[in-house]
């Protein structure tokens, strides 16, 4: 199937910036906390995530606390040249920003937002990570599965951003729904993010051939209703990207056990204490999980 091409000329808006005042957020705290006490169960505790069936595990998302209701984002000035703004909005939703004055926010469910991207991508059915009823300014919404039971496939560019989609597959109640979900590539000046959505499996030859080099990596480390902690570095470990970003958890425990995992190999951890971050290729570190959050 040819894949849907889109492209907007939209000129880039630049957003009066309001300075940050650095603290130490309380995610930082509870995780400098949570870490040494836990470190030795974290490591039995990921041996049996990794062996666990992940069949027991539904496509269907727990109520999350910490899922805003309206997003925590202040409108400020395009980053630099070369370089992309991520913001952690809650849940599995980033805010992607670029130079040129490009946006995209992932996994919309409707909240509202202080401006419109030009792009929202959508992964997996179900209420935290999509809306029916999406801000009718936003120019294009990218739903990562088909709802007519086809193959979603997206490749499109706004300015400086293009962003295309991977499908894969997710349970649900009763079986397999085939190309259920999407994880969604955002590439901006060479470096390119993906956004694993709901990922329920490892991946395929066919479905790294697809990816191709990532750079960052926004990852689901729920360790159930996705996949087990264990699988899911194996996800990362398959992919390789220079950066991992965690989201879709329940909790600074399902947090804290994928964090001790991942300093077993040879990671490299910082908890930022804001839900802000401005990366590029030249500047960017190897093998780091980067926790986003303020508290």
């Amino acid at each position: 199937m040819a894949r849907a091409a889109t492209a907007s000329a939209t000129q880039a808006k630049r957003r009066p910036r309001v300075p940050a005042v650095p603290r130490r957020s309380l995610l930082q705290d509870r995780l400098v906390r949570w870490r040494p006490a836990h470190r030795a169960a974290c490591a039995a505790l990921a041996v049996s995530l990794a062996i666990a069936a992940p069949s027991a595990a539904m496509a269907k998302c727990l109520p999350i606390a910490s899922a805003p209701s309206v997003a925590q984002v202040v409108p400020v000035a395009a980053p630099a040249d070369g370089s992309v703004r991520i913001t952690f909005v809650g849940h599995s939703m980033f805010l992607i920003e670029t130079a040129e004055g490009a946006s995209a926010i992932t996994d919309y469910a409707g909240i509202p937002l202080p401006y419109p991207p030009d792009v929202a991508t959508m992964n997996n059915a179900h209420s935290t990570h999509y809306t029916d009823f999406p801000d009718p300014k936003i120019e294009t919404v990218l739903r990562g599965w088909d709802p007519a039971g086809g193959i979603a496939e997206w490749d499109h560019t706004v300015k400086d951003l293009r962003v295309w989609n991977v499908p894969t597959n997710v349970r649900d109640w009763g079986g397999t729904r085939f190309n259920g979900n999407s994880i969604f590539v955002f590439e901006v000046d060479g470096m390119c993010i993906a956004h694993l959505g709901h990922l329920h499996h490892t991946l395929t030859e066919r479905h790294l051939a697809d990816l191709g080099q990532i750079h960052v990596l926004f990852v689901p480390v729920d360790g159930s209703t996705t996949l087990s902690h264990g699988l899911m570095m194996e996800v990362i470990e398959q992919i390789g990207p220079a950066v991992v970003i965690p989201m879709h958890y329940f909790g600074v425990a399902s947090l804290g056990r994928f964090v001790a995992m991942v300093e077993e190999h040879d990671y490299e951890v910082e908890i930022l204490g804001t839900n802000e971050t401005t990366m590029s290729r030249l500047d960017m570190p190897s093998r780091t999980l980067l926790v986003l959050g303020d508290g």
